[in-house]
């Protein structure tokens, strides 16, 4: 587990995504909205991009039509903060283009 007082560094999430993808789906979905700011907030914007869409193709296995449904149950992954509630339209309007 990382330090919530740092942030974690892109290779510390992307392990973390790993063991979640495999026991925790919803948590996977929010650490890879996590690895898209992470990787945003260092530039490197193909590798955000990729984890974009990732987020994305993981929100479409989750039913969206309550804020119960897509509420987060973290406030932060690896130092990165989460929104309120993580579905399509808000990924879409935090990472514009990259979307």
């Amino acid at each position: 587990m990382t330090n919530q007082t740092r942030l974690a560094s892109t290779g510390e999430l992307e392990s973390i995504f790993q063991r979640e993808l495999a026991t925790d789906r919803w948590a996977a979905t929010e650490t890879a909205y996590a690895l898209a700011v992470r990787h945003r907030d260092l530039g490197d914007w193909p590798a955000s991009r990729e984890w974009v869409e990732q987020c994305l193709r993981l929100l479409e296995g989750f039913p969206g039509e309550t804020e119960e449904q897509v509420a987060t149950t973290r406030m932060s992954v690896g130092g990165v903060s989460l929104p309120t509630y993580l579905h399509a339209g808000v990924v879409e309007a935090r990472f514009g283009d990259l979307s």
